[in-house]
């Protein structure tokens, strides 16, 4: 990643990566700390992250509006208890307004290599729109960034149309067209009953039932929003007894999931209200434990499942011959278009293969045994390196916008600790990160993802949950609310009567014991 003459290196204290809800708070909170110097590097065309890149029919947040938005600027008008997402992504766009955010967007700018120089104790990035060089790197992708698609044989040789959910083709009719999706997931669930009406036949390959509950979804009045605008203070309210419920429901998740069969028995009566026929009743029962697998929010599933165009196949997708697609059962179905409602890469994020640590590791090799790091935040080996929603971070109860906010608590109070050192950067202790580690595995072994019965997203290749946070929001919010130095090493400024020392290898050891 040497610079040339032919191609100016621009120096930058900070860059964020990803301008979605992460990417653009830290920009927001990075501005309100009085940090000014910093890019936002976004790969697409325009802000908005997951909330951009998924704009599939019958997209919506399955969190109240309300509680899905930044603390620090809430929203008195939003037009649904649970947006969809022109809303959400309409949000972003206000935001990166509101704050002034614009100047500090690279566009078009994709990432494609990141390597920390131990030499000059500085991060050297390498963008598809030329090279930067920061102090600090923060890792604001996120896990719902890179679609996964399976690699099936036949699949090249399938002569119809063939997208991702996340990926959607609006310039494709499907109007009367036979139509297979995979997957029975988030995304599945409000994509089938958007386009079953129109639709010719609709096969759904369902590998696994997800537990669903009724969307208790509804307009916002007019008189509300006005309220909301005239006095703030009732917005702030009902956000807090929004939270104060998912936070109340968080114990039975994570400590007691016995106490989730009530629930499971209003899933299993919502089933039953909707779907008369046995057969398919059974088809569409899971056989694992309520909230092992994500709680999936729909009124409109259920019913889109007993239309007559919809067949529901209780096996994934095995194979694809021509335009016939065959399920793991044998089933055989011709169709016109295949839609992959598959999820994204979350344990394996593909953005670990594009940044080298100072051994010269990637994150990807550092984390061939499963993602580990402090707080959910830093990686050992990776100085200045934070990241949003990293390892174990993520939620099964309530709005990821908190988990976002606390860990740009600590990303504020890492850069002020930081300049209090006058170090050139803090690297975690592989101490501080086991035992961070060792401690959020043993409070998952109690938790539903673990004992549930089910084989989730959520885990890795080896098993083990690296993606949820096994507690609450606020408990979160505590352990990250301030950095402790004694979790980290101190990595000393590069001497400036050294210049040979710019040509030290990335692996040179230029940390020195706190």
């Amino acid at each position: 990643m040497s610079s040339s003459a032919e191609e100016p290196v621009q120096h930058v204290r900070v860059a964020v990566v990803g301008s979605g809800f992460g990417g653009l708070g830290a920009a927001v909170r990075l501005r309100e700390a009085g940090v000014t110097d910093f890019v936002v590097l976004e790969r697409a065309g325009s802000v908005g992250g997951t909330w951009r890149d998924n704009s599939y029919p019958g997209c919506a947040c399955d969190v109240p509006s309300h509680l899905y938005s930044f603390s620090f600027a809430p929203n008195p008008d939003w037009p649904r208890t649970f947006s969809g997402q022109p809303e959400i992504r309409a949000y972003l766009e206000r935001i990166a307004d509101r704050f002034r955010l614009r100047p500090h967007l690279r566009l078009h700018h994709e990432v494609l290599g990141a390597r920390w120089d131990a030499g000059r104790t500085r991060w050297e990035l390498d963008t598809s729109q030329g090279r930067y060089t920061a102090e600090v790197l923060v890792a604001a992708g996120g896990p719902l960034s890179d679609p996964v698609v399976p690699d099936l044989p036949g699949l090249d040789g399938f002569p119809g149309e063939v997208f991702h959910s996340s990926r959607w083709n609006h310039d494709y009719d499907l109007t009367g067209k036979r139509v297979a999706v995979v997957g029975t997931g988030a995304s599945a669930i409000q994509i089938v009953p958007a386009i079953q009406p129109r639709v010719g036949k609709l096969v759904l390959l369902q590998r696994t039932p997800p537990w669903v509950m009724p969307r208790m979804d509804r307009d916002i009045t007019a008189a509300e929003r006005r309220l909301y605008r005239l006095l703030p203070v009732t917005q702030r309210a009902l956000r807090t007894a929004l939270w104060a419920v998912r936070e109340g429901q968080t114990g039975m998740f994570t400590k007691r999931p016995a106490l989730l069969r009530l629930a499971e028995r209003l899933a299993k009566r919502n089933l039953d209200a909707h779907i008369k026929d046995p057969a398919l009743r059974a088809r569409l029962t899971p056989d694992y434990r309520f909230g092992c697998k994500r709680v999936l929010l729909s009124t409109s599933y259920y019913p889109a499942l007993a239309q007559p165009n919809v067949e529901v196949v209780a096996s994934a997708l095995k194979e694809v011959r021509g335009s016939t697609v065959v399920g793991a059962d044998g089933s055989e179905h011709e169709v016109d278009a295949i839609v992959f409602g598959t999820g994204f890469h979350v344990t394996d994020m593909p953005i670990g293969e594009r940044i080298t640590g100072a051994a010269g590791r990637t994150l990807a090799e550092e984390w061939k045994d499963g993602m580990v790091a402090l707080r959910g935040t830093t990686v050992s080996g990776f100085p200045n390196l934070l990241m949003v929603i990293g390892p174990n971070t993520g939620l099964g109860t309530s709005s990821m916008v908190l988990q976002i906010e606390s860990q740009l608590n600590y990303l504020v109070d890492y850069l002020r600790r930081l300049d209090a050192t006058g170090s050139a950067a803090l690297d975690p202790t592989p101490e501080a990160q086991r035992r961070w580690n060792e401690e959020v595995q043993r409070r998952m072994a109690t938790t539903v993802w673990s004992t549930g019965g089910c084989n989730s997203w959520y885990l890795d290749a080896n098993g083990t949950n690296t993606t949820l946070w096994p507690g609450t929001t606020a408990r979160f919010r505590r352990e990250t609310r301030t950095v402790d130095l004694a979790e980290y090493r101190l990595v000393s400024k590069q001497a400036p009567s050294a210049p040979a020392a710019a040509d030290a290898p990335a692996a040179a050891d230029a940390r020195a014991d706190a």
